[in-house]
């Protein structure tokens, strides 16, 4: 009886220890999301730059980028989703650069962060210009230190 006692003694405070390794300084990892967000569409972003945003990640990210992607659910393949589709989208811009505004926290399980970006390239499907200037607000839902759920709004 006394082994077990001292087995779930250790387990309880192992997992203590474990949770407390585990937790994020969520305004740190906001500002390195956000770098690793804007280098991931730099004119001269690579696969580098693009696996460096991937892994703050989740590999079951759930997404939804108003009013376009409106389905935000968790799937199993969602982090090589975001790949294929970031992957297409890689080295679109000739111009792109963004700024901070607002860093929000909510306790260990959520970021909200607002920034202005401006972009200007050549759209891969069609061939187009674009350019756009725009206020965004990411909210970021944590799960074990990395972005479980990302919803992008605009202003």
């Amino acid at each position: 009886m006394k082994k077990y006692f001292a087995l779930i003694s250790l387990f309880v405070i192992s997992s203590t220890v474990s949770a407390y390794e585990t937790k994020v300084d969520l305004n740190a990892f906001a500002q390195t999301y956000f770098e690793a967000m804007v280098a991931s569409q730099a004119p001269d972003a690579t696969t580098k730059e693009l696996e460096s945003y991937l892994a703050l990640l989740t590999d079951d990210i759930g997404h939804s980028h108003l009013p376009y992607v409106i389905d935000d659910s968790r799937l199993p393949d969602g982090k090589e989703t975001m790949r294929k589709g970031m992957t297409f989208y890689l080295g679109l811009h000739t111009e792109y650069k963004a700024k901070l505004l607002n860093v929000f926290v909510f306790n260990d399980s959520a970021i909200a962060i607002r920034y202005s970006n401006y972009a200007k390239g050549i759209h891969p499907q069609n061939n187009q210009a674009i350019e756009y200037n725009q206020v965004m607000m990411e909210v970021l839902e944590m799960e074990a230190g990395k972005v479980a759920v990302i919803r992008k709004y605009h202003e």
